[in-house]
């Protein structure tokens, strides 16, 4: 079992910035990536970015250049730094961990934090 505890979201202007922060506890020893998703009203949760345990990052085509996936290895924890923010990031941001258990995979989330981009 992992246990994720998302903090940073919050409300923010047009092209401002934001940080969110995510420390897993449990079994961190068998996660093998973490990510970060977000989910709109009436829409369906999509991936933002995600690092695998190697270090391999992964974004949305959206977020290219503006967020920025990192993780502390020693803090067990995965951040997202979010530059240039625009209305349409407004959304719900949820971290997920993908932990991996004698071949089978089994996904954590944690509560969600909200993010609002004021136009």
């Amino acid at each position: 079992q992992v246990q994720l505890v998302e903090s940073g979201g919050g409300l923010v202007q047009t092209g401002g910035s934001l940080m969110l922060s995510c420390v897993a506890s449990g079994s961190i020893s068998s996660i093998k990536s973490m990510g970060w998703y977000r989910q709109a009203p009436g829409k369906q949760r999509e991936l933002v970015a995600d690092i695998t345990r190697g270090g391999k990052t992964n974004y949305l085509d959206s977020v290219k250049g503006r967020f920025t996936i990192s993780r502390d290895i020693a803090k067990n924890s995965v951040y997202l730094q979010m530059n240039s923010l625009k209305p349409e990031d407004t959304a719900v941001y949820y971290c997920k961990a993908t932990e991996l258990d004698n071949l089978m995979t089994f996904d954590f989330w944690g509560q969600g934090t909200q993010v609002t981009v004021s136009s």
